[in-house]
């Protein structure tokens, strides 16, 4: 019993392992996401900016050039804004995935503690049994001694 226990505790050291590792990868995927949805902020913050700096030159007379090349970074802006966005959407299917594999890993951590909490129980119990058995004998024993002896 005393190999199994000790292949039982491997395991519930692997596992917590196993565990730690989910966690630090999603919080990885955490600060990934933070950093991505900060890049977008300044991407929206950026296109404000430009858009509000081009509104206050909309009563001026422009070049057409000048208009083109506006509107060709701003679509390019847009552009990136869209990238972005997927980008987002990719960090938050990782954080998504790294939330459930580390929600598995404590579910099998505490199955195995919880297997191993029982698997001690019964060991203490047969441990308990077989002590009793020995004290029952030995006053078994000792009972007949006394009545060999008062026999005798």
């Amino acid at each position: 019993m005393n190999v199994k226990k000790s292949t039982l505790q491997i395991a519930v050291e692997m596992t917590a392992r196993q565990r730690d590792g989910a966690r630090h990868a999603l919080q990885d995927a955490r600060a990934s996401a933070a950093a991505a949805e900060e890049q977008m902020e300044q991407l929206q913050v950026y296109a404000r900016e430009t858009e509000s700096r081009w509104g206050m030159r909309s009563g001026a007379h422009v070049m057409p050039e000048v208009l083109f090349h506006h509107r060709h970074f701003m679509g390019r802006l847009e552009h990136a804004m869209e990238m972005q966005t997927k980008v987002l959407e990719d960090h938050a299917r990782r954080v998504a995935d790294g939330e459930s594999t580390l929600l598995a890993a404590e579910l099998r951590l505490a199955t195995l503690k919880k297997l191993v909490a029982k698997r001690q129980r019964e060991w203490a119990l047969a441990e308990q049994r077989h002590e009793q058995k020995q004290t029952d004998e030995r006053a078994q024993l000792a009972l007949q001694l006394r009545l060999n002896v008062h026999q005798a």
